[in-house]
């Protein structure tokens, strides 16, 4: 175990010992954790306050009392299991769950040792033979996948909700803290509804475990776009590359209500994700990524070894089981119970639920019309899109440009999104929705689904993509379309938006009238 570069790599973001070849706890931990096993009769464990000075014992056992918690991390606790829930669901919590988590927690060394072993033999489906799999930091710029076992990921998320992950060295290496502290402090500090419901999707997480451990497993892969001939790296385009691209839009479906997590397509589902993986998940934060946290807790696993990611990079997450309903958004979350997730299993017992996590540019303004940035958002879902295993076909395509005799295959995954980086971060979701499906479509997905949430300025989106079907656009027809508007809105010849910008165009002809985009060029040259 000591010369397992894998192991070594992420050994200092974990609360264990190795010594001797071997991963343990240290004594003093042991005996604690064997207390709180045995229930609130013997550890004496009844209460968040009482509970809350445990975790104290069991962070000075692993010489983590430098690494402060939040300033009100023990109100926290207290608050929630003493005060928001019930007598009954704390009493629940105390003789059976938590209990529960002081045995997984017991068992973690034995885990990772054994998932170290098998490790070694395993190969991901989809993924290019000979990438490990084990548990390491996935660094910035190196393409690779861990897979997990549920039943690991749970003793993981089990050392979060004790706060015993070690913070020192976190932030230099850009990871998030993972500990579970600023999610309870942040309750008590400024006490709101969405913040104690997601605690309640975290606790129902955990309850469910300890009434039945799932047993799949869990993949986490950071997909890497690169400008060589390098196999693990998808090809990395040139705003050249999407211009002469010959490759046909895929099928485009609207949907103006439903929630992307409920699709009941095969297809690859987008987190409208922070370039720190969960984003505010673990502090105040509630939109969309940090939702799909708290009712798939098994993703903040991610967060314990995949640093932020790079203007080339996505991550994907594959086989995540979701545990909790909810209601609302941001202030209006609710938990509002337990979930069956009745996904088909794959080959390496995952849960067929893709998660894509892309970061979008934050508060660009003006800027995002500028062709670098416009490179810069269809890169990035490119990369998310993409199937790292057919980096090869990727790099053909884009050197055999006139080909446009590409097929899909009949089991292909599709795409299922919606207003990417539109919200908070401020972008132009018509833009965005076209980038999306441009990058979906080069990828070689069959179809992209995409939830507007009846956005306003989505109305026309329906329209303006079965026109350009219609008329049998591709790829680079399309890019440069958005090229042509994006430099006359950087050069302020235009201020509206690009539907309307093409409205006119459209309108203008009838809609059974195959035009060609060299008219519609012409046309626009005369705008």
């Amino acid at each position: 175990m000591e010369n397992r570069e894998d192991l070594n790599s992420i050994l200092e973001f974990l609360p264990v010992v190795l010594r001797s070849s071997a991963l343990f706890w240290p004594s003093q931990v042991v005996e604690a954790l064997k207390a709180l096993s045995k229930g609130p009769q013997h550890s004496k464990v009844d209460s968040g306050e009482v509970l809350f000075l445990a975790i104290s014992d069991l962070r000075n056992s692993l010489n983590l009392s430098a690494d402060s918690l939040a300033f009100s991390t023990a109100d926290g606790f207290s608050l929630f299991f003493d005060d928001l829930i019930s007598r009954a669901e704390a009493n629940k919590w105390f003789e059976g769950t938590l209990p529960a988590l002081a045995d997984s927690l017991l068992r973690l060394p034995s885990m990772l040792e054994a998932h170290y072993t098998g490790a070694d033999s395993i190969t991901c489906v989809g993924a290019r033979a000979g990438l490990k799999t084990s548990l390491r930091l996935l660094k910035s710029q190196e393409p690779g996948i861990v897979l997990l076992s549920q039943e690991l990921i749970g003793a993981l998320l089990a050392c979060s909700f004790f706060c015993l992950f070690p913070n020192s060295s976190r932030g230099a290496n850009h990871l998030q803290v993972i500990n579970f502290d600023h999610l309870f402090a942040s309750l008590y500090d400024n006490y709101n509804e969405k913040q104690e419901n997601k605690i309640k999707c975290i606790i129902h997480y955990f309850e469910r475990i300890h009434s039945s451990m799932p047993r799949g497993n869990v993949s986490f892969e950071r997909k890497v776009l690169a400008d060589n001939h390098n196999l693990n790296y998808i090809p990395y385009p040139k705003v050249e590359s999407w211009s002469k691209s010959v490759v046909s839009l895929c099928l485009f479906e609207v949907c103006n209500s439903g929630l992307i997590e409920d699709t009941s397509k095969e297809a690859l589902e987008v987190d409208f994700a922070n370039k720190y993986l969960g984003g505010g998940a673990l502090t105040r934060g509630c939109v969309q990524e940090e939702i799909r946290f708290m009712i798939s807790p098994e993703l903040i696993a991610g967060m314990l070894f995949l640093p932020s990611m790079a203007d080339n990079e996505a991550i994907e997450v594959i086989g995540v089981e979701r545990f909790s309903k909810y209601t609302g958004y941001a202030s209006s979350f609710r938990f509002s119970g337990d979930f069956m997730d009745k996904k088909d299993i794959d080959m390496m017992k995952r849960h067929k639920t893709r998660i894509i996590a892309i970061d979008a540019l934050v508060n660009p303004g003006e800027r995002q019309y500028r062709h670098e940035f416009l490179l810069r958002e269809i890169n990035k879902a490119f990369c998310g899109f993409s199937d790292s295993s057919k980096s090869e076909r990727y790099q053909m395509l884009f050197k055999d440009c006139e080909n446009s005799d590409v097929k899909f295959e009949e089991d292909e995954i599709g795409i299922v999104t919606g207003n990417w980086g539109c919200g908070a971060f401020g972008g132009d979701p018509e833009i965005k929705a076209i980038l999306q499906w441009l990058a979906a479509s080069q990828a070689l997905r069959p179809f992209m689904v995409y939830y507007t949430f009846s956005m306003e300025a989505l109305q026309t989106l329906e329209k303006v993509t079965k026109w350009i079907m219609l008329h049998k656009w591709n790829v680079g027809d399309l890019w440069n379309m958005v090229m042509e508007y994006s430099f006359q809105r950087s050069k302020r010849e235009t201020g509206i938006g690009f539907f309307n910008w093409l409205l006119p165009l459209l309108s203008s002809h009838d809609p059974m009238m195959l035009d060609s985009p060299q008219t519609v060029s012409k046309d626009l040259e005369c705008k």
